[in-house]
């Protein structure tokens, strides 16, 4: 083969991408630093005497070296595994990759960024970085910097902008930041119900390149309302001489900009939506939302929820100051504090019960544990029925019976089975028998305790406005500990 042939072969050659390209740069990455932090210890040990002018140069030769090698594992990465590679390195490390990141690419690296890591690389960089950074987005990703960035920068850009951009750029920082209208997208095509298939494909040979998941063009009128959708395949398999009103869809999914976005996500897996349109009050096509915001928004919500449930304020940087991440923490630290507080007085008020039946302090544990893991199965169940609109006031009272049934079924089942190991653990003692059957008993009240928990704190916080997952494995471990050990000891009481 001639040295043109492989030329042009290699060309032709499909750059292809997988799954794992984040985590292996990450891994190379972080060798390629460590490396390095091993080099640069040696130069700084390195005693010149009387030239510290050569020490200098040497310092500058390494720094250069180690430039030249990172610059090839950093700039053939994807946006996605740029950021993936950011997150996973420490803050120190960061301002060495930060800065050979493509300013084309810097935009769109920073919105792929979790808020905690994208915080301090905006303010390490200068206003001029900033503007040419943000001068290279869209107006929509733009607006979901802005509050980032310093007002001025923002400013300067806006002036830039084109009257259309202007008013993209206002539309889209004027709605809240979880509604469909914060996330959506002006890049769109729009066609007339008047014209065929022949004109609209005319029409999209004039672009360089359509506009990323482009499945359908809208249809619109000469006021721009939507009247409906001509699907990618539609265009393609029907005659040219169609008329677009023959084939078009009028029975798509629309959104409103002041929607929810979690809904408008949930909407999209429900139907496998690739793009839908937006529309205002009057029916006028203002933009559209696509499956890659979809699939952030619910990503969001899922990192959201978990960081919730486990009571942590709010998302957290990996490598974060440990008086940073200690903050965070502290809320829901202190809420448990106080609550294992109360149950230590639970279990002292039953001492004397206890120095009578040592057994009884061995057995505690399994009563609490074995409620507070079916109670969480039971709030994991709501709060996911409650974050896809499933539970209502229509079937809340059915789903409230049937979770105590269930409790009350485990309860029976593993309450006996509990209660039978204690009654053979402790067999050879007098109290055997009615430590097995003290113990079945309160396995059943606690699991339904917890059930109860598990349903309850869900609806009071999703009635109060709150997320529905905000700590409340922390309030069940509470519930479960404190009701498990006074039932127990309370029930030994009794029967003792």
């Amino acid at each position: 083969m001639t040295e043109t042939a492989a030329t042009i072969d290699s060309a032709l050659t499909p750059v292809m991408r997988d799954a794992e390209a984040g985590q292996r740069a990450l891994e190379d990455i972080q060798e390629l630093l460590h490396r390095f932090e091993v080099e640069s210890d040696l130069v700084s040990r390195e005693q010149v005497a009387g030239d510290e002018s050569r020490r200098a140069l040497v310092e500058q030769l390494v720094l250069k070296q180690q430039t030249a090698a990172l610059l090839p594992k950093v700039q053939g990465l994807h946006v996605a595994d740029i950021a993936y590679v950011l997150e996973g390195l420490p803050r120190h490390q960061r301002e060495l990759i930060w800065p050979l990141v493509p300013d084309g690419l810097r935009g769109e690296v920073m919105l792929e960024l979790a808020e905690p890591v994208r915080e301090p690389l905006i303010e390490s960089m200068t206003r001029e970085a900033l503007l040419r950074m943000a001068q290279a987005l869209d107006p929509d990703d733009l607006a979901a910097l802005a509050d980032e960035l310093p007002f001025d920068v923002v400013e300067r850009v806006r002036q830039g902008l084109s009257v259309e951009e202007r008013e993209q750029l206002r539309a889209a920082m004027s709605y809240p930041e979880d509604s469909v209208g914060a996330r959506m997208d002006f890049d769109m095509i729009t066609i007339r119900d008047d014209v065929t298939l022949e004109v609209v494909l005319r029409y999209l040979r004039r672009f360089d390149e359509l506009p990323d998941h482009t499945d359908q063009v809208f249809v619109v009128d000469r006021k721009e309302r939507l009247l409906g959708s001509l699907p990618i395949d539609q265009l393609l398999i029907n005659e040219p001489e169609t008329a677009v009103a023959d084939v078009m869809r009028r029975d798509l999914v629309s959104l409103k900009p002041l929607d929810e976005a979690i809904d408008a996500a949930q909407a999209f897996q429900r139907y496998d939506l690739v793009s839908a349109p937006v529309i205002d009050e009057s029916g006028r096509l203002i933009g559209r939302l696509t499956v890659s915001e979809a699939v952030d928004v619910i990503q969001e919500e899922s990192d959201s929820d978990v960081l919730a449930q486990a009571g942590l304020r709010e998302e957290e940087d990996l490598f974060a100051s440990v008086w940073d991440s200690a903050r965070n923490r502290w809320l829901w630290l202190a809420l448990n504090l106080c609550t294992a507080f109360f149950a230590s007085r639970v279990i002292g008020a039953f001492e004397g019960t206890i120095e009578k039946v040592v057994a009884l302090a061995a057995l505690m544990p399994i009563v609490a544990g074995l409620a507070g893991n079916s109670g969480n199965q039971t709030m994991t169940l709501f709060i996911r029925s409650l974050a896809l609109g499933q539970m209502n006031a229509s079937n809340v009272q059915r789903l409230f019976q049937k979770e105590l049934a269930i409790a009350l079924l485990n309860g029976l089942v593993w309450g006996c089975v509990a209660g039978a190991f204690a009654w053979w653990l402790y067999s050879d003692t007098s109290q055997g028998f009615l430590l097995g059957g003290t113990m079945m008993l309160a396995i059943v009240l606690n699991l339904l305790i917890g059930a109860l928990i598990g349903i309850v704190v869900p609806l009071i916080l999703e009635k109060l406005g709150r997320d529905p997952a905000m700590g409340s494995s922390v309030l069940l471990t509470f519930s479960t500990d404190s009701m498990g050990f006074f039932i127990f000891l309370g029930l030994a009481t009794l029967f003792f």
